[in-house]
């Protein structure tokens, strides 16, 4: 093989002729009617790779081109935003005249879109406060007539009329843990704190002799419940608790407030104790606080008790549940729909008669007016009266038709029905009157076939005659859906002995306990004898 020459180097980089030129990478352009493309600039053989100069300075007729670059679409492609040329295009993308007044007017009709649409929200706004305007006027008047439109929520305000409470208050009684018992409603626990609150403020207000007003004992409520309190729920726990406070309106109370005149009167509140044996001033100690809490409990459970009465009282047929026995509510006894405690009367200011109207006026006048005229002026009233309204007897009230019973009971015999009836008021009543030991064991009961059936798996896997009761209830408590703690696990195994003594049996060895189940027996009729137990307990 030969050895390359130094001057072969030199000749290899001479330019000369070459047979097949480089292909060159096409530049993709956008089309513009108003200039044509300029020609690709052929590349000399041989040359530098450096770009080419503008071929010439601008003149008169052609300006110098702006610093900025104007990005302009086409004729043929103004709906399509997308075909913009590239920014690193050698040429510049043009847009004609006559594309500007479309894109003028595409831009007006959209800004013209949202301008509506804003528009219609607007007004849509409007009416719905227009709306609300007009029910929270509506409902001011029936509060002035007497007649509220819609019970104020514990401390919630009241909202417009026909709005439903939050659904944790509606059905708060549902979601409470443990099983069901004398609950009370949301507003009434709200109340029971509300009290417990003032309890505290009043009581220590109390100890250091200082005169507890409304103004404090409301500062200091609210602030420990983040709830507002008035003195609507004030004149609530008087109705609840009357023998709990003494209220009077007192004058030249020292306030220490800008806002407040000496001179003013102040509702002011005194906790009602029983005066101790030396005479001296009694105190509102921690026990004295909460024998009276437990009293303010127990007497919302009475109020609750009495609306419970009047719905047992509505059923067909009538259910009478002695209050002693009473451990739950009614299954259909809607809790959280217990009506509104009304509140008690609070001491007022006295008023002082001033006349600021013309009809006040006038009423004072005719007490200065003399006996002729004023009879003269009775008469004249009363003939007004009889001719503007004539004594026409009014139109009878039909009569209430009576009841129908539903559609899907149609053709069904009444014997029938209130048979039915019977038996299941027999099956609330025994519900109602239910003691929590015996709830205990119900649950219990419904859980023991299932455990058996895991238990037998336990002994089964394990492949020993018996197990220790810690082994077995740990094994139990790890394979069942529930989580159960093993002191209640054991409490299940127990029960298991006690019913089924021969599938199941029980050998205290020393200080162990033994547990030993009979695998040959057959699982299905021990799964039918538990669920016939359970049944008969619950039926009772």
């Amino acid at each position: 093989m030969a050895q390359p020459r130094l001057t072969d180097f030199f000749a290899r980089r001479r330019p000369g002729p070459r047979a097949a030129p480089p292909r060159a990478k096409p530049a993709w352009r956008t089309p513009s009617p108003a200039k044509p493309a300029p020609p690709t600039p052929a590349r000399t053989p041989g040359g530098s790779r450096k770009r080419a100069r503008p071929p010439a300075e601008p003149t008169r007729d052609h300006p110098a081109p702006p610093a900025r670059r104007r990005l302009r679409l086409p004729a043929d492609t103004v709906s399509s935003p997308s075909a913009l040329a590239a920014p690193g295009s050698p040429e510049e993308a043009t847009l004609s005249a006559g594309q500007l007044p479309c894109l003028a007017a595409q831009e007006d009709k959209a800004s013209s879109k949202v301008t509506l649409s804003e528009l219609k929200s607007c007004l849509q706004r409007a009416r719905e406060l227009g709306a609300r305007a007009q029910e929270l006027k509506a409902s001011a008047q029936r509060k002035d007539a007497g007649e509220p439109c819609v019970l104020e929520d514990q401390g919630q305000p009241a909202g417009p009329c026909g709005q439903k409470a939050p659904a944790y208050q509606r059905f708060h009684a549902l979601a409470q843990p443990g099983p069901p018992g004398l609950v009370l409603p949301y507003k009434y626990q709200v109340l029971a704190e509300m009290f417990r609150s003032m309890d505290t403020i009043v009581g220590m207000l109390y100890n250091r002799s200082e005169t507890a007003t409304f103004a404090k004992v409301k500062q200091g409520v609210q602030d420990m419940m983040r709830k507002r309190f008035e003195e609507r729920n004030v004149g609530q726990i008087r109705t609840v608790y009357p023998a709990s406070y003494r209220f009077r309106q007192e004058r030249n109370v020292p306030t220490f407030k800008d806002g407040v005149k000496r001179s003013d009167y102040q509702l002011t509140i005194e906790p009602l104790l029983d005066q101790e044996a030396g005479g001296t001033a009694p105190q509102l100690t921690a026990s004295h606080l909460l024998r009276r809490r437990q009293v303010f409990g127990q007497n919302l459970v009475e109020r609750v008790r009495e609306h419970h009465r009047a719905f047992l009282a509505s059923l067909n047929p009538p259910m009478v549940v002695p209050e002693d026995q009473l451990t739950r509510w009614h299954p259909h006894f809607n809790v959280d729909e217990v009506p509104d405690i009304e509140p008690a009367e609070l001491p007022q200011p006295p008023t002082t008669e001033k006349l600021a109207t013309a009809q006040e006026v006038l009423a004072r006048a005719r007490s200065l007016m003399s006996p002729r005229m004023q009879k003269a002026l009775s008469d004249l009233a009363l003939r007004t009266a009889k001719s503007g309204s004539p004594g026409s007897p009014g139109p009878a009230l039909p009569a209430t038709p009576p009841a129908t019973p539903p559609a899907a009971l149609k053709g069904v015999s009444q014997d029938l029905l209130e048979r039915i009836r019977c038996k299941q008021a027999q099956k609330q009543l025994a519900q109602m009157t239910r003691q929590p030991e015996q709830e205990r064991r119900l649950q219990r009961l419904e859980r023991l076939p299932e455990l058996a059936r895991v238990l037998r798996g336990v002994f089964v896997s394990e492949r020993k005659p018996a197990l220790t009761m810690e082994v077995a209830c740990a094994r139990m408590a790890g394979s069942y859906r529930a989580a159960l703690s093993p002191g209640e696990m054991e409490k299940h195994v127990q029960l298991l002995s006690e019913l089924l003594p021969d599938w199941l049996s029980l050998h205290h060895v020393r200080t162990d306990t033994y547990v030993k189940l009979d695998k040959a027996a057959d699982l299905a009729g021990v799964l039918a004898r538990l669920a016939h137990v359970a049944r008969a307990e619950a039926a009772l």
